[in-house]
């Protein structure tokens, strides 16, 4: 008796984690999708890399949710299931890392051909 109480609060707890890890992730998504919306309407030159950062921590808080999920599965063709979406998750995650390294390039070499305007200050006297 005792046992199966521990165990369905367990299960509960899991299940409140699993919502807050995926709620996480969506939220950074829409964020980062509205950052990005923002950068894109004032000609910023880093919006791919913003919007990519961001799909690859949203990206990680859904895999942590997946990772959580595994803790209470029952059959194991759910842990299959599971296993392939962490490892798509996790393909698109170093896809993701893969093109953010190479913008990085991009912007540096912007950076090179067209340094950044030099702000005059005025001095009051």
């Amino acid at each position: 008796m005792l046992l199966e109480h521990c165990e369905a609060i367990f299960r509960h707890v899991v299940s409140w984690g699993i919502l807050i890890l995926e709620s996480f992730g969506v939220t950074v998504l829409v964020v980062t999708a509205v950052q990005s919306m923002v950068k894109w309407l004032r000609r910023a030159p880093d919006v791919r890399s913003t919007i990519a950062q961001g799909i690859l921590l949203a990206l990680a808080f859904k895999m942590g949710g997946e990772v959580l999920r595994t803790v209470i599965i029952e059959e194991p063709k759910q842990m299959i299931v599971i296993f392939g979406i962490i490892i798509l998750r996790g393909i698109v995650a170093a896809l993701i890392y893969w093109e953010i390294g190479k913008e990085a390039k991009l912007e540096a070499l912007y950076r090179q051909v067209r340094p950044p305007k030099k702000q005059e200050t005025v001095e009051e006297t």
